[in-house]
């Protein structure tokens, strides 16, 4: 599986600041996955320069979670 993902390198990602005792969780909830979907939606609506890149990542989620229905 080709998921053009080997190029980012973990150390140049900025991820949220989090207590340094509370544990990350591995996985999105499914109310996140949603959230983050509709957002994905909603950029790739607006054809801007990242549409392009938001419609795939979009269609990439939507194809691993169920529908909210």
């Amino acid at each position: 599986m080709n998921d053009d993902y080997e190029h980012d390198d973990l150390d140049d990602i900025d991820f949220a600041p989090v207590e340094h005792t509370v544990e990350r969780l591995a996985l999105l909830t499914l109310e996140e996955a949603h959230g983050l979907l509709r957002l994905l939606q909603t950029v790739a609506r607006q054809d801007g320069p990242v549409s392009p890149e938001a419609y795939q990542l979009a269609r990439e989620i939507a194809a691993r979670i169920p529908s909210e229905n």
